[in-house]
């Protein structure tokens, strides 16, 4: 569960360029190579589950602080942490 100014994050495309479109994807506009080897030629190392919960210390995606079950629990956002849900009278289990 997410805020509405943490949804409008969400939100973006994965890849915006549109084929032969000036994207970087074509051998056209010299943005990929024929024969190229992905792992030796990448800049940065990139890890798609870099952080971890502040609660269960669990693996979460890149800008979370709180995962799903956490977030739920105590009714925040999962990215920020604002408030959003009033779970006082809510019947939930310790585990």
């Amino acid at each position: 569960m997410v805020c509405g100014k943490c949804e409008k994050k969400l939100s973006k495309v994965a890849c915006p360029d549109k084929w032969k479109d000036a994207a970087n994807n074509t051998n056209e506009s010299g943005g990929r190579k024929i024969n190229e080897n992905k792992l030796l030629s990448r800049k940065k190392t990139w890890q798609p589950y870099s952080a971890k919960c502040t609660k269960c210390k669990s693996n979460l995606p890149a800008g979370y602080s709180l995962c799903q079950p956490c977030a739920y629990r105590d009714g925040v956002c999962a990215m920020c942490g604002k408030k959003i849900l009033d779970t006082s009278r809510y019947r939930q289990s310790n585990a």
